[in-house]
């Protein structure tokens, strides 16, 4: 921080998740700002931002952490890990017939480093995966849908969507319950399922609570809140069709972020390019 006795002019990079809108401006001489995460959407938000280059963090080890996550929540909702567990609350003895991976389709909505990591797992797994993206990519394995034209026919053969997107203006509020009622219903889960580790802002949160309690959506595995940390009162501590985790999906050891770091400030002081730099216009 400026007022940390140290001159700021002296400061050449930054290493930053979340600083205070107008923080960074402080600082007259950067040369690069790279953020401690995969998300740059607090950092889209700040007008004062100096306009040098972003990089977003993107490191083996919070891809595989994040891989971890959607693959122990989609098993978990493919195993009938909610029924079992009331069942064993109850004492009751009740299995149920199990179908195969094969049975279902994973979505995956968003096919950047995380996403393309997440679908090649679950490919191994034996489900079936489609994924969409805003530009169009190929993934051995997984059937890519792109753009507004690929929207519907991805959602379409959903029956398991995972949401991995960034958070842009263009994506805010993008899980709502007209992409919920397209998702596919025909698979032995019997009503389609929602996990999201992306950001909160991606989803509508009184859509999501509306379509569990009507049937639209069977479950969901949440990470990420509109607002962290989760308030008392949100009806999703106790909703029973939801898996609820505190923003922990892709924790990422520091000595990682750390080294990726300082190996981009050497390659860049040598004349180097820069990995994983953000685009501005884009937003990620």
């Amino acid at each position: 921080l400026p007022d940390s006795g140290f001159d700021p002019a002296e400061v050449h990079y930054a290493a930053v998740w979340k600083p205070h809108p107008g923080e960074l401006a402080a600082f007259p001489n950067l040369r690069v700002i790279f953020n401690l995460g995969a998300g740059v959407d607090a950092l889209m938000a700040d007008a004062s931002l100096p306009d040098v280059p972003l990089v977003r963090v993107a490191v083996a080890d919070l891809t595989d952490r994040m891989t971890e996550y959607v693959v122990l929540h989609v098993l978990m909702h493919h195993r009938q890990e909610l029924y079992l567990r009331q069942s064993q609350r109850e004492q009751r003895w009740a299995p149920k017939f199990q179908w195969a991976a094969n049975a279902l389709t994973v979505g995956i909505m968003g096919l950047g480093t995380l996403g393309e990591s997440a679908g090649l797992a679950l490919r191994r797994l034996g489900f079936r995966v489609v994924g969409w993206s805003r530009s169009a990519r190929q993934i051995d394995g997984v059937d890519c849908f792109a753009g507004a034209a690929g929207f519907a026919p991805f959602l379409q053969r959903t029956n398991i969507l995972v949401c991995l997107l960034p958070l842009t203006p263009d994506t805010r509020h993008i899980l709502d319950r007209d992409v919920f009622a397209m998702l596919n219903r025909d698979s032995p889960l019997g009503a389609p399922v929602l996990i999201n580790a992306g950001r909160g802002g991606l989803q509508n949160e009184a859509d999501i609570l509306s379509a569990l309690d009507d049937g639209t959506l069977g479950a969901a595995s949440l990470d990420v809140y509109e607002t962290e940390p989760l308030p008392q009162d949100s009806p999703f501590w106790s909703h029973p069709r939801v898996v609820l985790t505190p923003h922990n999906a892709a924790d990422t050891d520091p000595d990682e972020i750390s080294k990726y770091v300082a190996q981009q400030i050497v390659r860049f002081e040598a004349g180097g390019a820069l990995e994983n730099l953000v685009n501005r216009t884009r937003g990620y």
